[in-house]
């Protein structure tokens, strides 16, 4: 049985989610931030009931928590879901960089050197928001590469749900993933050292969570519009 085509419904709720998704891991979107429906609607020039439908996807994927009588808002995640997703994150980030051959490297060369250049750029400015964006783009860029979409998929939710962890956790408002370090991870996997390839990834994820404080942080209210322009 063949697959259904994709109807435009889920194109739209798909855009919404991007969008939304892109704004929380951009940190444009803080966690405990209230997501009221008809300002998404009216920055999005958008279908309030495809924004619902959006709102529950992010919801089950646990970006969003969606209470009786309060609506939706960008999730906090606790200090126990931080642990548990750095865990998960280091069991897909091998699994990943397991998976990527020095022949998928030669295939994308142009788009990891490309990407490594912005990296660097954003690193030595002080715009913080394009090097949250480069830095974590990284990580979903050798997702893309390995070509196992599975796996990706999760990165993706795993990221963006790291971006809201990093927001209520990070000790300093200094982006702590380093560009050195994803150097390193690059010049292992072309050399077809998947194995010290994973051990610096290792490494790197241990290092960003142990520049986390987990303890709770509280939250302020933003402007929809504001945030989610340009996405």
């Amino acid at each position: 049985m063949s697959n259904q085509p994709t109807t435009a419904k889920q194109l739209e709720v798909q855009r919404i989610v991007d969008v939304l998704s892109k704004a929380i891991a951009q940190h444009r979107l803080r966690p405990g931030a209230r997501l009221i429906e008809a300002q998404i609607v009216e920055a999005l020039n958008a279908n309030r009931n495809h924004v619902q439908v959006a709102l529950q996807r992010l919801a089950m994927q646990r970006i969003v928590t969606i209470e009786p009588n309060r609506g939706a808002m960008v999730a906090q995640p606790t200090a126990k879901e931080a642990r548990e997703v750095f865990t998960a994150r280091r069991a897909i980030e091998r699994a990943i960089v397991e998976t990527i051959t020095p022949d998928l490297m030669r295939r994308h060369r142009h788009r990891i050197t490309s990407h490594l250049k912005g990296e660097r750029e954003a690193t030595n400015s002080t715009d913080r928001r394009a090097i949250v964006r480069e830095l974590s783009e990284f990580h979903l860029m050798l997702g893309e590469i390995c070509g196992n979409e599975v796996l990706s998929e999760i990165l993706n939710n795993l990221m963006v749900r790291s971006s809201l962890i990093v927001a209520l956790y990070q000790r300093n408002d200094v982006p702590s993933c380093q560009s050195d370090e994803h150097q390193a991870i690059i010049t292992a996997l072309e050399a077809g050292d998947n194995e010290q390839a994973a051990a610096v990834m290792i490494e790197h994820l241990d290092e960003l969570e142990q520049q986390l404080a987990l303890e709770e942080s509280s939250s302020s209210d933003v402007n929809l519009r504001q945030a989610l322009a340009d996405l």
